[in-house]
């Protein structure tokens, strides 16, 4: 699936980045291979807004069609969490 087909609430992770050039813009933003973000709002004919680490990006459309992510979780769904939870002394 390609970034600017995720819908707003999607928390996704970025698979590959197709072209060179916009993998380097992509690592200014913060964003390479791997990263996982959320979907914080789609906006009609114009970007896709993302979230990562309290912090929004606005990814044009012709930015997000070259990149491919795999969505984690939909909007709304609930996943059971497949390991328990470890917590861990302050």
């Amino acid at each position: 699936m390609k970034l600017d087909q995720v819908k707003r609430g999607d928390l996704v992770k970025i698979l590959s980045i197709s072209d060179p050039r916009i993998k380097e813009q992509a690592l200014r933003m913060g964003i390479d291979e791997g990263s996982v973000l959320t979907c914080s709002e789609v906006i009609p004919a114009g970007p896709v807004v993302l979230g990562k680490h309290r912090q929004e990006l606005a990814i044009g459309r012709a930015l997000a069609r070259n990149i491919c992510v795999e969505v984690l979780t939909r909007a709304g769904e609930v996943r059971a969490v497949s390991a328990p939870l470890k917590s861990e002394p302050c």
